[in-house]
This record gives C-alpha cells, sequence and structure tokens, in this order.
C-alpha cells in the first residue's frame, strides 16, 4: 500500500503512517485474493454457458433466439435481485450472505447439466441471475468496512482483474473438459462442464463463512493495536464528510446527465456480454471444430482486456482525464466489433479485431465509474450510481436477446456484432455532448 496516502490520513489520527501502511497491507492480502478468487469462479460460471452452447445447442435442438433470451435473462433477474441481497447483507454480514450466494449459484450450475428444454434454461438462468445479484455489490460494500476511500480505487481494479482472468483461464478450461474429458460418468462435455466448474463455487461458499469476517471489530487475526488504528481511520473519514442531502426522486429523474450515464453503461454492458456470451460461437463458425482450439483462441481478447484495464485506466489518472478516455475507447472497441463483417472468414483478424475491441471496452470500464461521482451532484451522486448500476445491466438482457433473435434471422453473427459497434459510438458522442468539459471539476 502507499505510505504518502497513510502519511496524510496519519497527520488526523495518533498513529504513524508506516504503521497503517503496513496494516492495510495486511488486510488487503488477508481479504482480496480469496475475494478475487471468488469473483473469476463467478464470472466463469456467469459465461461458461457460452461453451456449453457448443454442444448442446445440437443435442437438444435448441435455436439461437432461445440460446439468445436464456443468456439474457440471467441480467433481468440480476437487476431485480441486486439491492435486496445487498440489504440482507447489512442485516446479516458478509460471511452469511457470501456463503448463501455462492452455494446457490454453485448448485444451480451444477443443476444446469440437467436441462432439456428451452424452458429449463430461461428458468436456470432466471434463478442464476437471482442467485448471483447480491455478489458484486455485497462485495463492494463489505471493502468499505475495511479500506477508506483513498485505498479502494486500487482495491477495485485488483478485484475487477477477475473478469479478463477468468476469461483467460474460462476458454483453454472449457475446451479440455469437453473435448477430453467427455463421455466420463456417462455425461456429454457440457453437461461435465457445467457440474465442474459450479462445484468450487460451492466449496468457496463454505470457505466463505469460516475464512471472511464481518467486520473490523470481529478480526481475530488483527492485534488490538491494529483493529484500533483502522477504526479510528474510518470514522474519521466518517466524520469528515458532509451528510448528504436528501434528494427527492422526481429531482434526481430530472437531471440529463443521469440519463447519459446509463445509457453508456448500458451500451458498455450490452458490448461486454456480446464478448463474453457469443466469441466461442462466432469462433466455431470458422469450421474449427476443435474445442480446445476454440477455447485457447477466446482467451486472446481477454489477455488484451487486462492490458486495457491496466493500462487505460492508469493513463486516465496520469492525465486526470476521463471523458475521452471512456469516448475514445468506446470507439475504438466500437470499430473492431464494426469491421468483423469486412475481414470474412479470417480467423486471425477475427481474433485481431476481437482484442481490439476487447482492450477498448474493458479499459472504459473503471474509468467511466470516475464519471457519475465527479459529475453529478453530491447530493444526488449515491441513488444516480445505483440507478446506472441497474438499469445499464438491463443492457445484459437486451443484448443476448437481440443477438440471438438477429442471428436467427438472418444467420450472421457479425450484423448483430456491428449493431453493438454502433450502439457504442453513439454512447459515446452522448458521452461527450451530455458531460461537456466546462462542467469538469478543476480538482478532478
Amino acid at each position: 500500500m502507499d505510505t504518502a496516502i497513510a502519511r496524510k490520513r496519519a497527520a488526523l489520527a495518533p498513529h504513524s503512517p508506516e504503521a497503517l501502511a503496513k496494516t492495510y497491507r495486511k488486510i488487503m492480502w488477508r481479504v482480496v485474493p480469496f475475494l478475487l478468487l471468488c469473483y473469476i469462479v463467478s464470472y466463469l460460471d456467469r459465461v461458461n454457458l457460452s461453451f456449453a452452447k457448443l454442444q448442446f445447442m445440437q443435442d437438444l435442438g435448441f435455436t439461437e433466439a432461445a440460446y439468445g433470451l436464456g443468456g439474457g435473462l440471467f441480467y433481468l433477474t440480476y437487476v431485480l435481485f441486486e439491492v435486496p441481497s445487498n440489504l440482507y447483507l447489512q442485516r446479516l454480514g458478509a460471511r452469511a450472505t457470501l456463503m448463501r450466494i455462492m452455494i446457490l449459484w454453485g448448485v444451480i450450475t451444477v443443476l444446469m447439466s440437467l436441462i432439456r428444454t428451452p424452458m429449463h434454461l430461461y428458468i436456470a438462468r432466471s434463478l442464476l441471475g437471482a442467485a448471483e445479484a447480491g455478489f458484486f455489490p455485497g462485495v463492494v460494500l463489505y471493502l468499505t468496512y475495511w479500506f477508506p476511500s483513498a485505498y479502494r480505487a486500487r482495491i477495485m481494479s485488483i478485484f475487477l482483474m477477475g473478469i479478463p482472468v477468468s476469461g483467460l483461464i474460462g476458454g483453454p478450461l472449457a475446451g479440455w473438459i469437453m473435448h477430453d474429458l467427455s463421455g466420463l460418468h456417462g455425461l456429454r462435455g457440457w453437461q461435465l462442464l457445467l457440474i465442474y466448474e459450479g462445484m468450487p463455487a460451492i466449496m468457496l461458499g463454505v470457505a466463505a463463512y469460516f475464512f471472511l469476517t464481518n467486520s473490523v471489530s470481529e478480526a481475530t487475526w488483527l492485534s488490538t493495536n491494529e483493529k484500533g488504528m483502522v477504526a479510528h481511520d474510518l470514522q474519521i473519514e466518517k466524520m469528515s464528510a458532509a451528510e448528504p442531502e436528501r434528494v427527492p426522486l422526481r429531482v434526481l429523474f430530472r437531471d440529463p446527465r443521469l440519463y447519459a450515464a446509463v445509457f453508456v453503461y448500458f451500451a458498455i454492458t450490452c458490448a461486454t456480454v456480446a464478448m463474453s456470451l457469443w466469441v466461442p460461437t462466432l469462433i466455431k463458425s470458422f469450421a474449427i471444430g476443435d474445442l480446445r482450439t476454440i477455447g485457447w483462441l477466446s482467451a486472446v481478447p481477454y489477455l488484451a482486456a487486462a492490458i486495457g484495464l491496466w493500462g487505460i485506466g492508469r493513463h486516465s489518472d496520469l492525465k486526470l482525464e476521463r471523458r475521452y478516455h471512456v469516448a475514445v475507447s468506446l470507439i475504438v472497441s466500437a470499430a473492431g466489433f464494426i469491421l468483423l463483417g469486412a475481414v470474412g472468414q479470417h480467423v486471425g483478424w477475427t481474433i485481431a479485431l476481437l482484442a481490439l475491441s476487447a482492450t477498448g471496452l474493458y479499459g472504459a470500464i473503471p474509468v467511466f465509474w470516475a464519471i457519475p461521482t465527479t459529475y453529478l451532484s453530491r447530493s444526488s451522486a449515491a441513488g444516480g450510481i445505483a440507478l446506472i448500476s441497474s438499469l445499464g445491466c438491463l443492457g445484459g438482457f437486451m443484448s443476448t436477446a437481440i443477438i440471438g433473435w438477429v442471428k436467427s434471422l438472418t444467420g450472421s453473427l457479425n450484423i448483430a456484432m456491428g449493431a453493438v459497434g454502433i450502439l457504442m459510438i453513439i454512447a459515446a458522442v452522448a458521452l461527450l455532448i451530455v458531460f461537456p468539459a466546462r462542467l469538469e471539476p478543476d480538482d478532478q
């Protein structure tokens, strides 16, 4: 951890900056790696359907539209249960809540190996979205119990690396399970994939109850002095923060910047879901039958995503600029989606364009979240961010449903991907118009 940050906070506290930095390093190494592992498993279970699809579509006779609807229903119930799940975390504590979330989503993932009809898929994906809904916002809330705001950005960057890491290992792992283990226990490869990738969530859920600690005061692995330092640090931040004014929803809904931010995040979600649920299908369309090859090729865009996530966010912090970093990143990503139709059946160019899209797309996500807190008024930021997250996630439902419908109607996945790219360009332009530079604070 940065001792410079600790030094500033220590000026208000009776503790040395070195002691504070050492304590937060200790907490980070205890809490963050476990949560990162859980998030990697979470994302694996969320998108393994895209690989299972390569086999069960033929086995079960599903249409692309049925798959698209099934994939999208996850995000619909995810949005509906996101807030209630977080309220339960505050009431019951992180250990019990995260245990419940992970065990439920693991069991549902395993049971998905039994699906036989489109309705089974719809029900399973809806239940999976409801089960997993509270995980990400719950972790964000949980981290505030341990780290003051000065540390949270870097902690969140580490946590968000779970997305590209899961993509890097998920493709090759899925290809190996579905190709090399198919027939084991009399089950098809896609069934084994869902079972084997659902079981770690169950085990991690049980482990969470014994490994995680609800609060600093309950942490037996911290000394009394360390607990006092952290509690005092968090209390200073709480006391120094101005109490936000309660703003009626009707006032919040009059702010056009709220709608622009929702639209931009909607477009981002459409693109991330298109990337996670349809890339294996796109690669298979090149007459690549070896599932292991599909798995390795699908991992390449996520390697680029990890570079974008780190590089673009770091450059944005160095330049203290957000608008153009997000807008340009989205336009570059959109160009990759749109140009897919121009390269035809060339595998190399297709993977290169997907990597380009992933670099811009995932690089834009952490920078985007700096915009609402910067531009929305202090009084409307809390409610605005919640609305942006919930309404923007509806893009996940719309994206999979529309792409599946277009694929069934036209037989071309490139047309649907191109439509997502156009949506991203419109979102980038809207961002620059509705959030003009003159509104940018001098101390951003």
